[in-house]
């Protein structure tokens, strides 16, 4: 009986041990665990800690020059324009149309004889015609999408980043607005008498193509009245007479240009108010900016518009409004430049001139404010912050500020 109790007892105390063992590792390893989390809260709060003081720093930073990057001689024609397609570069002339690409490179070179251009660009997509004319040249920034031939004139016209484009086209009292593929299909016709539903004097198609966009214009009972319409080439416009799913009426203003930023957001200016919509089924309103002066031009991408209006200050010609897609006035700069162009990126805004630019925060900190070393016909953003290309009659310039 002794030596089973011993061996009872000895058999308790290395299951004891055991256990004491065992909470002690358990111990450890939770100590271990813990030291492990502390040490990677630690570097995440070091990284976290750096990336804010270099954000901090980036978004601080002014820039006082610049440095020429690389250089790419150019030819370029007497009359010939230079407008950004996608990350291209496309000049056109009265002979024909060339897109260079970053490096410089053509990348497409189409002849035609048009003496009264017409030009529409969504992304790195365009469409180029004749007022008047018969045929649609359609291109992308890479390549040659295709040719449209109309049986009738062309009046004005609008392309989608796809390639497809809406022209406008005039027969006798009845104007015509057809949609085409950009290898000449025409997937749809809609038919305006102009006594009844008013000259279609803007049009814009969204990006992907669903969308267009129409403003027509019209008097009534001796009254100038805008309509804005929107028609959807989707399955919900298929449900509805003509495609139309939704129209808002002004009167008293007219409505020259009408815009998508992207699919689901479009907006329109008129002589004295700016409208915004939203949707990309049944665009509604969203909010409207009743104006108080001339507007001078119109800049927009797919997160900001800018109206230049002329000064109500004797320091300056104009000014410059920009809102965001919702709708709201984010910034505003009074300015003396004889203007080019204005681009918005990553927060920040660009005015530039043939000889100055100035960038500026959409808070309204100076980031930048210099002059170019040669004339400048047009200054495109790049992937890289405060990097830029500058495009000249005879070169294009990859520059960044320092």
């Amino acid at each position: 009986m002794a030596k089973v109790k011993s061996f009872e007892e000895e058999s308790r105390k290395r299951k004891k041990n055991a256990a004491e063992r065992q909470k002690e590792s358990d111990r450890e390893y939770a100590r271990h665990k813990t030291m492990r989390l502390i040490r990677i809260l630690l570097i995440l709060a070091i990284l976290i800690g750096a990336a804010v003081y270099f954000y901090v720093r980036y978004r601080g930073k002014i820039y006082v020059g610049y440095d020429v990057i690389s250089s790419v001689e150019r030819t370029k024609v007497d009359g010939a324009k230079d407008v950004k397609l996608g990350n291209s570069i496309l000049t056109y002339s009265r002979d024909g149309a060339h897109s260079l690409d970053v490096k410089g490179v053509m990348t497409w070179n189409q002849s035609f004889e048009i003496q009264d251009i017409q030009l529409a660009t969504c992304q790195n997509v365009c469409a180029i015609c004749g007022y008047n004319g018969h045929e649609i040249f359609v291109q992308s920034s890479d390549s040659q999408l295709g040719q449209i031939q109309t049986n009738l004139p062309i009046k004005n016209l609008a392309v989608s980043a796809t390639g497809r484009v809406t022209a406008v086209l005039e027969d006798s009292k009845v104007m015509w607005l057809n949609t085409y593929e950009p290898g000449g299909q025409n997937i749809y016709e809609g038919q305006f008498h102009m006594s009844q539903s008013g000259y279609p004097c803007a049009i814009s198609l969204s990006p992907n193509g669903n969308l267009l966009a129409v403003s027509f214009l019209f008097v009534e009972e001796g009254n100038v009245v805008s309509n804005v319409a929107f028609y959807n080439y989707g399955p919900v416009g298929d449900n509805q007479s003509d495609q139309l799913v939704s129209a808002f009426t002004y009167r008293d203003m007219i409505v020259p240009e009408i815009h998508f930023m992207t699919n689901g957001a479009a907006f329109a200016v008129a002589d004295n108010r700016l409208m915004f919509y939203s949707g990309e089924q049944v665009p509604t309103t969203k909010k409207e900016h009743i104006l108080d002066r001339e507007i001078k031009a119109v800049y927009y991408d797919q997160n900001y518009v800018g109206l230049i209006f002329a000064s109500d200050r004797a320091d300056a010609k104009y000014v410059l409004r920009i809102y965001n897609a919702a709708g709201e006035n984010v910034a505003e700069r009074y300015f003396d430049m004889d203007y080019l162009g204005v681009f918005f990126e990553q927060g920040t805004y660009t005015l530039y001139s043939a000889t100055e630019c100035y960038i500026y925060t959409m808070a309204g900190g100076c980031k930048y404010e210099g002059k170019f070393d040669k004339n400048v016909t047009l200054m495109v953003p790049t992937e890289t912050p405060y990097r830029y290309r500058i495009v000249t009659d005879s070169s294009i310039d990859l520059i960044q500020l320092n």
